[in-house]
């Protein structure tokens, strides 16, 4: 049996220094809204955009934060928190996709699940 090997495909989204610190940008990845986020410490999340509580594309325009010391964001639709590690929501039974995202040479780059 040969192992099946998955190569992500990374697409540019923006410049490191464009996105704010505790703030999420929206982007296209193909068919999928993504919410890319840059946390206080300089690090990286992107996460399906779409709130699966209220099917709104609101995830990147959320409040980004720490719960248990993970990092999360709050849907600004209902406030529920997802992970932004694992994508699980902590407060109901719903889960959004998470995405490998990257910096090359300055610029945010977010590759296929």
């Amino acid at each position: 049996m040969t192992a099946v090997m998955h190569v992500a495909v990374w697409t540019p989204v923006c410049r490191f220094d464009d996105l704010l610190p505790e703030r999420g940008v929206a982007a296209l990845i193909g068919p999928d809204q993504v919410a890319v986020f840059r946390l206080h410490d300089g690090g990286l999340r992107a996460i399906g955009n779409r709130d699966p509580v209220s099917g709104a594309h609101v995830l990147s325009r959320g409040v980004v934060g720490t719960r248990a010391g993970r990092p999360v964001v709050a849907s600004p639709m209902h406030k529920q928190a997802y992970d932004l590690d694992t994508g699980s929501c902590l407060d109901a039974d719903a889960r959004v996709p998470v995405f490998p995202v990257r910096i090359r040479d300055g610029v945010v780059e977010v590759g296929s699940p």
